[in-house]
């Protein structure tokens, strides 16, 4: 089943009967395209749903800030999606980005949904400031990492999953084919 919604990744950290996993990501054009990927496992092959977006752009880019320009988008596509208790959300970024407490993108939607929710974060670029909690994940025979951070749950957890998604390659392929979505 295919709606047209937003951009952003949601992701089901339980593998319990009934709980997904959301999967969000969000390309800029004239507008912001957001795309949400659900799936009910970790292994998952293929999507149950998919979410699409459309919006305007609210906020220029603002380096440092991300999280302002794309969080309205992840929130808007939100509004469609029937967020159950052990639903888990991915978002394309980061969730921590220090050692500080200074938040990204995944760390302003934990606290927009009120810490109800794990969000992780898996990002394709290293964020200079060190961060106990980021973990880098190698996938397939790659061996540029990603890099994942999470609220809610403990990373240390999630990182077998993200291993264990279905792909041979770096970016597990239901979170390529949901960037590939987004900039459709």
């Amino acid at each position: 089943m295919i709606r047209l919604e937003f951009y952003g990744i949601l992701v089901n950290f339980f593998n319990e009967e009934g709980h997904m996993i959301y999967a969000f990501d969000t390309y800029y054009e004239d507008y912001a395209n957001t795309v949400c990927i659900a799936f009910e496992d970790w292994t998952s092959e293929k999507e149950s749903e998919i979410f699409i977006e459309k919006t305007d752009i609210t906020s220029d880019y603002e380096s440092g800030a991300f999280y302002k320009r794309e969080l309205p988008c992840i929130l808007s596509l939100l509004k469609k999606i029937e967020l159950k208790e052990g639903d888990l959300i991915i978002v394309d970024g980061y969730v921590t980005l220090d050692n500080d407490g200074k938040m990204g993108l995944g760390g302003y939607l934990y606290e927009a949904l009120d810490n109800k929710y794990p969000v992780i974060g898996i990002a394709k670029n290293e964020f200079a400031s060190p961060d106990s909690q980021r973990r880098s994940v190698l996938r397939g025979e790659s061996k540029t990492p990603l890099f994942l951070t999470a609220k809610g749950a403990e990373a240390d957890e999630i990182l077998p999953k993200i291993e264990q998604m279905s792909g041979s390659y770096r970016m597990p392929a239901l979170l390529k084919k949901l960037d590939q979505l987004s900039r459709t």
